[in-house]
């Protein structure tokens, strides 16, 4: 993963309640109970009437409540984590409202701008809502978030596809209550060992303008990325822009049934700059046109402990892009399907980007090919809580005629509630490939979804995967800390083709297994904890009776 990956999950999404809309057309009384931000009903317009007499915001009010809520009620351990908690200033949070005093009031914006404040790592809940209309054809606005405990130094385990990782680390996701994120890390994995430094600023000097860095000294190498960046950060922004730049030096491995059979070292420079224009959202529709250049520089070498490793050839791909991005603003805010006891902001519109660039010895590039480069995806609300989502995404050049590193990923999810606290899940993603660049493997094992099986295990040239699961969602919450799910598993996998370095695949793979889940409440990870055990239906040999894998993912 590059540096410049490592900084976009830096701003993981933390999820929060939303008020209810009957609640959001309410006057200043506010009731707070556990877990839970609730206003009085009173004689206020609603919001579809606040908008039919073109009211415009007036007074915007800030309200941050602490960690652990009803601290009278709390013992002495709650109300020191209080104490010591530097709370979110309120200037942090009004820097990302969309919305400014004697601006029109729109539910829409002031919707889009709960779900920004849901995807800071620092907050747990959010509300937006109008609590008094005024004689001047105004109404006051109360802003309101849920703090969360941001500062986690310590320890973590993990272990899936056989393989142990660990970490020990220093973050904190809200670093003096300013909204910016400092990291210092050690890591440790099956590939290598690595200290890792990074600080992210989302609003610097108080803009929309993001100052991401990040430096890592590896057992392989070292890696820094520095990037400068001013999002679409909301669908009726009219422009973007992006600077960004990285120099990386790693061993890339290469598997065959979950071994590493060599390895060979890559020196990878890229850049980036880029930005885009958009007359903002219009019908629901927000339309952006696209442009920019990409440089990617890559050298291989041998090393010194393996020299008889056949290495790829030396390759750079210079070249300007042009891009159009459709996206439909249709969102669904629901609980307990991919997150415990969290309120979620559930993607089900349709949406599309496009990309196409030349790389061309003109521009320092080792050869000509056009770039190709989108997505798609749809989803859709069948009714009776059932949701169904597809993506679709692919990458590739177009050289001499022949399509090279070439990769089509397709994916389909399907939630079904049977109760508040149990759903069905369903997902079927495929993957195919087209002459992968060599130091590139498609692979499918215990570290990414074949659960009963090694990491990295099957290799080829096109794979797929089937996961059945029943999930439940309890409201227990260990000391105020955890909220606590589990699953029943059913998985389902295979690759097809071969893979030059690898042993050819051997038909489908199956495994089932149950896990616990333990979703953060109260810290500013916003992840949940897997602890899972897998039983191999179809294991050989080389594969354990029972794989156990501990990991933190973003969802369920």
């Amino acid at each position: 993963m590059t540096c410049f990956a490592r900084i976009a999950a830096a701003t993981t999404a933390a999820s929060i309640l939303i008020i209810p809309p009957l609640a959001r057309s309410a006057d200043t009384m506010l009731a707070l109970a556990p877990g839970r931000i609730t206003v009085e009903q009173a004689q206020v317009p609603t919001d579809a009437e606040l908008e039919q007499r073109g009211a415009r915001i007036g007074r915007i009010d800030i309200r941050v409540d602490e960690v652990f809520e009803d601290t009278l009620s709390l013992s002495g351990p709650y109300r020191v984590v209080n104490g010591l908690h530097i709370s979110t200033h309120d200037e942090t949070v009004r820097q990302q409202l969309l919305f400014r005093s004697g601006e029109p009031f729109h539910r829409r914006v002031l919707d889009e701008t709960e779900r920004l404040l849901r995807g800071r790592r620092y907050l747990n809940e959010a509300s937006v809502t109008p609590v008094s209309y005024n004689d001047d054809n105004t109404v006051d606005v109360l802003v309101r978030v849920h703090d969360v405990w941001t500062l986690s130094p310590g320890f973590s385990f993990g272990r899936k596809g056989g393989e142990n990782s660990t970490r020990m680390k220093f973050e904190d996701t809200n670093f003096l209550g300013l909204g910016k994120q400092i990291s210092l890390a050690r890591t440790g994995d099956v590939d290598r060992t690595a200290w890792q430094l990074a600080y992210v600023d989302p609003h610097l000097f108080g803009s929309w303008w993001t100052l991401s860095t990040a430096y890592s000294s590896m057992s392989d190498g070292s890696e820094q990325a520095l990037a400068l960046s001013r999002p679409f950060y909301a669908l009726d922004s009219h422009w973007s822009a992006n600077l960004g730049a990285s120099d990386e030096d790693s061993a890339i491995s290469r598997y065959s049934l979950g071994k590493r059979i060599e390895r060979f070292d890559m020196h990878e420079r890229q850049f980036d700059v880029g930005g885009g224009l958009s007359s903002g959202l219009h019908d629901g529709w927000t339309v952006r046109y696209l442009a920019g250049f990409r440089y990617d520089a890559r050298s291989f070498a041998t090393r010194q402990d393996e020299l008889e490793v056949s290495i790829p050839d030396d390759r750079t791909l210079a070249y300007p892009w042009v891009g159009i991005e459709f996206i439909e603003d249709n969102y669904l805010s629901t609980r307990n399907l991919d997150q415990i006891g969290r309120t979620e902001d559930l993607y089900l519109g349709r949406s599309a980007r496009l990309e196409a660039g030349f790389a061309s010895t003109a521009f320092g590039s080792t050869r000509d090919a056009f770039i190709l480069n989108g997505s798609l995806q749809a989803g859709a609300d069948l009714d009776r809580e059932r949701y169904l989502i597809h993506s679709l995404g692919w990458r590739g050049r177009l050289e001499d005629g022949e399509l090279t590193d070439a990769v089509l990923d397709a994916n389909s999810r399907f939630y079904l509630r049977q109760s508040e606290r149990s759903v069905f899940f369903a997902s079927v993603t495929a993957s195919l490939t087209s002459q992968l660049d060599p130091e590139k493997q498609l692979l499918l094992g215990g570290d990414n979804g074949l659960r009963g099986y090694p990491l990295r295990y099957q290799a080829g040239d096109a794979n797929a995967l089937l996961t059945l699961e029943e999930r439940f969602y309890s409201s227990w919450q260990p000391l105020h800390l955890f909220n606590v799910g589990a699953a029943v598993f059913f998985d389902a996998g295979r690759a097809w083709g071969q893979d030059e370095h690898a042993a050819a695949p051997e038909g489908w793979l199956k495994d089932v297994g149950l896990g616990l889940r333990l979703g953060s409440a109260r810290s500013g990870l916003g992840n949940v904890l897997h602890i899972d055990l897998a039983m191999p239906l179809d294991r050989t040999a080389d594969v354990d009776s029972l794989q156990l894998l501990i990991e933190t993912r973003k969802s369920f």
